[in-house]
């Protein structure tokens, strides 16, 4: 089950976000009724979040919360029930950063919304190896689901 909350102010294809999460769920192997919330806030709920959670001061595009610390199943598994967790998107900053990384909005916060979802997955990026399993996860789940749209 995924719930979406936009809090926002800004208007947001959440209808879309949830189905790039089911997609990028179902490639992992995550059974269908983990739980996962997707929250979308403005520039200053996201400021506090970062502060108190991180200690970092500012807004940030994406934070994670895992619950129950599901992980994608092996191949032989049967895939976990249980909360994935939380994601938090800023719209604001997700719009503002989008250009850095040569995409639109709205592929700035699909990219993110599987970056918040690995982490809840258990995936990092403090080290090189880590970083680089993790964003070519991120990329494949991206072109795969780009490829379905098409």
């Amino acid at each position: 089950m995924i719930d979406v909350n936009n809090e926002s102010g800004v208007n947001v294809d959440t209808e879309r976000l949830v189905q790039l999460a089911t997609f990028a769920l179902d490639a992992l192997r995550i059974h269908p009724q983990a739980e996962l919330s997707i929250l979308l806030v403005d520039a200053d709920t996201m400021s506090a979040y970062h502060e108190k959670f991180m200690g970092e001061p500012g807004p940030t595009d994406v934070l994670s919360f895992p619950m129950d610390e599901l992980r994608a199943p092996d191949e032989d598994e049967e895939p976990p029930v249980g909360l994935l967790g939380d994601i938090v998107l800023c719209p604001e900053v997700t719009s503002a950063q989008a250009s850095e990384n040569s995409r639109t909005a709205e592929a700035e916060a699909d990219y993110l919304l599987v970056h918040g979802l690995l982490h809840l997955l258990g995936h990092d990026h403090a080290e090189p190896a880590e970083k680089k399993v993790m964003f070519d996860l991120n990329d494949k789940l991206i072109a795969a689901w780009n490829a379905s749209r098409s």
